[in-house]
């Protein structure tokens, strides 16, 4: 025990394991546990303030910052309640329509734009509305539903399209500078669509529909819309270019956080942009900013301290791997991949598996190209809130409580385990991978 004391890991793991664990209750507010580990992690001195703070020099803050300000923009302008004007007349006849239709959005926008966080703030507003003029209001497990919606089926389902997901990204970076494997587009969507984005979107339609059950009724107001404002046409001009240069690029090589940046700036701009000083310090929710920074800060001082190694190493030693148990061993790196997705969340977790991969295809006999892809279903599938900023991001601008985000979370994983997880080996199987 005094060894363990005395050993440098010892007070990193202690600042990872009490912020993970206040995370998971909500004990406290999940913005003040991101600030209780900021300052606690610098008082201790358990990594330099770059990897502490790393969270604030992400591109993903930048773009749950941005959408923020473009969805404030949306609402204002009007553009949001017109989009849900010309959904609503059509997916509110029946609850499970409505649910499939937000949860189907959300997933085949994935194939055109690359970014969770900017989907999340492009569809969040105009969900909202939908659900407004279908009669479902603010705080009702209804609303819960949809809004849960729109953050699973961002996050989950986009896990299936190579560049939609930033864990996706980090895993193909990983194993190109690893092993030379160059992931490709099309046997990546094989592979993983028909399990993790067809049966798992059903699961999680079904699941919405049963655990927050809602009664939309069809708007009253069929009314035609009035003509396009000044404002509305200029914001959806700007949000078209934005899209444009979310979708191409990989042509000019300006990151979606950039853009999105870019935008939320000229949003902001006096006399040109759109919304007010006020409404900006009103609208935006710097509380789920520096929760998500924090998520990052965290994901990065369990990487640059070595306690992410050190779980990795310790799980190759006890997990079941044996090459004449193919499932037992497929079963064994998916858990690995939902062990480390506790301390590294989504982001983290393919940076440290994909490192590891080689010795994982040793220990199983699997084609070190399937042990690479298999983590997939552990990282895109979270226990836990926490562990996928996107779904933080969507019940933020929800304001859905953590219980629900929570209850959803273990329902959709007991039954992606239970009952995708062995179609899922059954698919590698099929296609030849194990």
């Amino acid at each position: 025990m005094s060894l363990w004391l005395t050993h440098p890991l010892f007070i990193p793991s202690l600042v990872v394991g009490i912020t993970i664990l206040l995370w998971a209750t909500s004990l406290l507010p999940e913005f003040i546990t991101a600030l209780l580990f900021f300052a606690v992690a610098m008082v201790a001195k358990i990594a330099p303030p770059d990897v502490i703070f790393g969270g604030f020099a992400s591109s993903a803050f930048w773009l749950v910052f941005s959408g923020f300000v473009l969805g404030i923009a949306i609402r204002k302008t009007g553009l949001a309640d017109r989009a849900a004007r010309a959904l609503s007349s059509r997916l509110t006849d029946s609850w499970p329509l409505m649910v499939a239709s937000v949860v189907l959005l959300s997933y085949a926008l994935a194939f055109v734009m690359p970014s969770n966080m900017g989907r999340i703030a492009l569809l969040m507003p105009i969900v909202a509305a939908m659900a407004k003029r279908a009669g479902i209001t603010d705080g009702t497990r209804a609303w819960y539903g949809l809004a849960l919606a729109v953050g699973f089926g961002t996050f989950q389902l986009s896990a299936t399209i190579l560049p939609a997901n930033v864990p996706n990204l980090v895993m193909s970076g990983a194993a190109e500078g690893s092993y030379g494997i160059h992931l490709n587009y099309l046997p990546y969507l094989l592979l993983h669509t028909p399990v993790l984005g067809w049966l798992k979107g059903a699961l999680l339609i079904v699941l919405i529909c049963w655990l927050f059950p809602g009664k939309p009724h069809a708007p009253c107001d069929l009314t035609p819309s009035e003509p396009m404002s000044r404002d509305e046409k200029r914001l959806a001009w700007m949000l078209a270019v934005v899209l444009f240069l979310w979708v191409s690029e990989s042509w000019h090589g300006i990151g979606p956080a950039w853009t999105g940046l870019a935008a939320a700036v000229i949003t902001l701009l006096p006399r040109v942009g759109f919304i007010n000083g006020d409404e900006f310090s009103t609208g935006v929710n710097i509380r789920t900013c520096i929760y998500v920074a924090g998520i990052l800060g965290l994901a990065i001082t369990v990487t640059q301290t070595g306690i992410g190694s050190a779980v990795g190493e310790a799980l190759l030693q006890v997990m079941p791997l044996d090459a004449e148990k193919p499932f037992t061993s497929f079963l064994a790196l998916t858990g690995i991949t939902t062990a480390l997705n506790f301390i590294m969340t989504a982001n983290g977790v393919p940076a440290l598996y994909t490192t590891l991969a080689q010795s994982f295809a040793d220990a199983t006999g699997f084609p070190l190209l399937s042990v690479i892809m298999i983590q997939v279903l552990g990282y895109s599938t979270p226990l836990l809130p926490y562990q996928a900023s996107p779904i933080v991001v969507a019940m933020a601008l929800g304001k859905v409580p953590a219980r629900a985000g929570m209850l959803l979370c273990i329902a959709l994983a007991a039954a992606t385990y239970l009952i995708l997880l062995p179609l899922d080996y059954a698919w590698f199987t099929v296609l030849g991978k194990l």
